[in-house]
């Protein structure tokens, strides 16, 4: 089994499994304020976390069918690829695709890591 080693930023979540099947583990946003976008509007929200993967290793950041469906609330560049090599900060480019403004709260579940 490869270890894949963690840095938390303070406040920062692990990203967790909701069920026992699930495929993707929900990134948490960490933000100081909470983050309000417009229709059409997108932003950089930051995880506050840091992976490094092994050597031959990738994981794949993708939107959350939930924020998808109920809001219109997506991913850009999806899924988003976290090389083995990158060693700064997981961050999530959303955007609101949505007809409504849509508020991102601290420790909002925004997207899954594969």
């Amino acid at each position: 089994m490869e270890t894949i080693k963690v840095k938390l930023q303070p406040g920062a979540k692990l990203p967790d499994y909701q069920t026992i099947h699930s495929s993707g583990a929900d990134l948490y946003a960490l933000l100081d304020t909470p983050v309000t976008l417009q229709p059409l509007q997108r932003a950089l929200i930051p995880t506050g976390i840091s992976i490094e993967l092994p050597p031959g290793y990738e994981a794949q950041i993708r939107p959350r069918s939930g924020l998808a469906i109920n809001h219109g609330i997506t991913l850009l560049n999806t899924p988003g690829t976290i090389d083995a090599d990158y060693r700064g900060e997981i961050k999530v480019i959303v955007i609101n695709l949505g007809d409504k403004p849509f508020t991102i709260e601290n420790n909002m579940r925004i997207a899954q890591m594969v």
